[in-house]
């Protein structure tokens, strides 16, 4: 799209989405001097199927910008995006606030495990990492008391510095807030935030239909609907929603105390959790696995459509999961009720490179989607790269790694792990859980 198009001052931008991704390019939106912004999304934010609607997420070091391939351009993505990425949650105020460089460590447990993430990761000494080898190592980079299992099998690797968690929901929360300050218009809630289709006209998208019958009519689209974007446009089976699970714990005032300023704990198997949430005091707990996608029937060949719905409970397998990673390296935590749960979704392209791109068909449709489970701390400056895509400037290594590319759909394999690993090691269907095999926290009483 020729640069000259896009005029701040007199193109109308609608974004369909409110989640990370269509948050962080309305603010990046406005704070280029867009005047006319409008964004949609069915809830209110925080999205209640959104994975930035969250406590707490990873901000660490071992992260790929891209994983679409380990050749030079694949690195540069990667690296610049960290980079930058890093460099915004530090200094940006509308972000800073909520990342809290407290440190990582990542494990795993199986030899063939242990060896694949050394070889991704290149943990050495050099790049500020050390070695964890015994159960004793692992204990002593918390607080006594904190970690007080075995960790059988376990081997990783401790940073301290450049990495930590973010509190993902406040900083989405942020975001928002400071583009509607700018002048962004949020329209939340169903039905008159809720997208029906995309208004399309002589060949061309003009805008969106909300469930109320209202038009939403704008000069560019630009769809940021994560999981939910495949039910607005043909993505050619570049998309794949997909959904992981997590559960909280009530700390006492005396744990959350104990527990305060945590690195980081990740075994790429099992699980991971970081520190209480500062305002009420939950531990969040993560089971490892491929994911769960939402299919009404296995896929055979044909296309199958994986839709994502908003659940405040896990199966019984990802309790049970969670479990068994604390039994690994916080035991007394292992039996504790649940004091929360629910399943967040996200959206995984082939390769889990990035799709954003101007839409092949649409003109004046630009895709901020695809982000494959890597695409969270990327808040402070992914709308930055979505919006320099829509006014046709978007960096050439990068137009290449997040390009529209369908041939790598061909023949997908809708259960591919795509690298992940822990659980069953395969990809897991919803519509094969029955409703008796999930979690009923809340459900038999008041809330611990």
């Amino acid at each position: 799209m020729p640069e000259s198009v896009v005029k701040p001052e007199s193109t109308s931008v609608l974004i369909v989405g409110a989640g990370t991704w269509g948050s962080s390019t309305a603010l990046h939106l406005a704070r280029r001097g867009y005047k006319t912004i409008v964004v949609l999304d069915p809830y209110e934010v925080p999205s209640a199927i959104s994975a930035g609607n969250d406590v707490n997420k990873i901000k660490g070091y071992p992260d790929a910008g891209s994983f679409s391939g380990n050749e030079d351009n694949e690195a540069y993505v990667s690296d610049r995006l960290v980079e930058e990425a890093t460099k915004a949650w530090e200094t940006d105020p509308v972000f800073q606030p909520f990342y809290h460089e407290t440190g990582y460590v990542i494990a795993a447990s199986k030899p063939e495990n242990i060896r694949d993430l050394e070889e991704a990761e290149r943990p050495t000494p050099e790049r500020g990492f050390t070695p964890l080898n015994s159960a004793e190592d692992f204990r002593k980079v918390m607080p006594e008391g904190v970690l007080t299992g075995d960790f059988p099998n376990w081997k990783g690797w401790w940073k301290q510095e450049g990495c930590g968690w973010v509190h993902a929901k406040k900083a989405l929360v942020s975001a928002a807030t400071e583009a509607a300050r700018l002048g962004a218009h949020f329209i939340t809630g169903s039905p008159q935030g809720k997208v029906k289709f995309l208004l399309i006209e002589n060949g061309d998208v003009r805008g969106a239909v909300t469930e109320d019958g209202k038009q939403h009519r704008a000069d560019r689209t630009i769809l940021c609907a994560g999981a939910s974007a495949g039910q607005l446009v043909d993505m050619k089976n570049q998309l794949r929603p997909t959904a992981w699970t997590l559960a909280h714990i009530q700390m006492t005032p005396e744990e959350r105390k104990l527990y305060k300023n945590l690195p980081v704990l990740f075994n790429v198997e099992r699980g991971f959790f970081m520190e209480p949430d500062e305002d009420n005091g939950e531990l969040k707990i993560c089971d490892e696995h491929p994911g769960y996608c939402n299919w009404p029937v296995p896929p055979e060949g044909a296309q199958q459509l994986s839709t994502p719905f908003a659940r405040h409970q896990i199966p019984l397998v990802s309790e049970q999961g969670c479990r068994q990673f604390l039994r690994e390296c916080m035991p007394h935590l292992a039996d504790r009720p649940f004091s929360f749960a629910r399943i967040c979704w996200c959206a995984d392209t082939p390769n889990r490179a990035f799709l954003i791109t101007p839409h092949p068909d649409y003109e004046s449709l630009t895709l901020g989607v695809g982000g494959s489970g890597h695409g969270y701390m990327h808040i402070p400056i992914i709308g930055r790269y979505i919006v320099d895509c829509l006014e046709g400037h978007l960096d050439d290594r990068m137009q290449k790694s997040w390009r529209w590319r369908p041939e790598t759909a061909v023949g997908r394999d809708w259960t591919d792990v795509q690298g992940r690993m822990g659980g069953s090691y395969k990809v897991l269907n919803f519509s094969e859980i029955k409703e008796n095999d999930w979690t009923k926290i809340g459900e038999l009483g008041p809330k611990l």
